[in-house]
């Protein structure tokens, strides 16, 4: 039986960007497969009444700082030097999520991923602007239009919303999220132990 985790993501979270820069190689370790689970920050949010870090923790003192300094040392860790966080930021993914659902049902799903999060995280991106990402999936050598047309196909629009109510269902309160079989693992800095029930599977 094939090893899998679940990825559960939004393009809009900079921690499902550096969870992705290092999860294919647990994976690779592994020999498992990685199954990517597009879903909407915000419907998320909203079904679990939870809130971004910045609004859960903006009063609290030295948290947010303390979060900035896990990152750099995650990033440092990991080599991640193209990492820069979004001037734009937030970002409203809709279009682009949607797109990623689109992107699946074409079969160019990593293209779109790899193109779209370095767009969001590397480039900084504006990528709610239907005329940026379009370029930015023309240069990853897809076919933008079609890409962005899909996206206002109700099948592409009802897979996206199931994903997101799916994922709820399943305890997902944020994002990134992993799933090892049933067992579900929150935040970049639990890779470790998704990699710890992968060799236990």
């Amino acid at each position: 039986m094939t090893k899998t985790i679940d990825f559960i993501f939004d393009f809009g979270s900079p921690n499902a960007y550096l969870s992705w820069k290092v999860l294919p190689g647990v994976a690779a370790r592994q020999g498992a497969e990685i199954r990517l689970q597009p879903c909407l920050l915000g419907g998320i949010f909203k079904a679990t009444n939870n809130r971004s870090p910045m609004e859960a923790f903006g009063e609290v003192k030295g948290k947010l700082a303390y979060e900035s300094l896990e990152t750099q040392r995650f990033i440092r860790k990991h080599g991640l030097t193209d990492f820069r966080m979004n001037p734009n930021f937030p970002v409203n993914t809709l279009m682009i999520m949607r797109g990623m659902i689109a992107a699946g049902r074409a079969g160019v799903s990593q293209a779109y991923l790899d193109a779209v999060l370095s767009g969001m995280w590397e480039q900084g991106l504006k990528m709610d602007d239907p005329a940026i990402v379009a370029e930015c999936l023309t240069k990853a050598g897809l076919d933008a239009r079609a890409l962005l047309e899909a996206t206002q196909d109700p099948e592409v629009k009802a897979e996206l919303v199931a994903n997101t109510e799916t994922a709820v269902t399943r305890g997902v309160f944020g994002i990134p999220t992993f799933f090892v079989g049933d067992e579900m693992f929150f935040g970049k800095d639990r890779l470790g132990q998704v990699e710890e029930a992968l060799a236990q599977a």
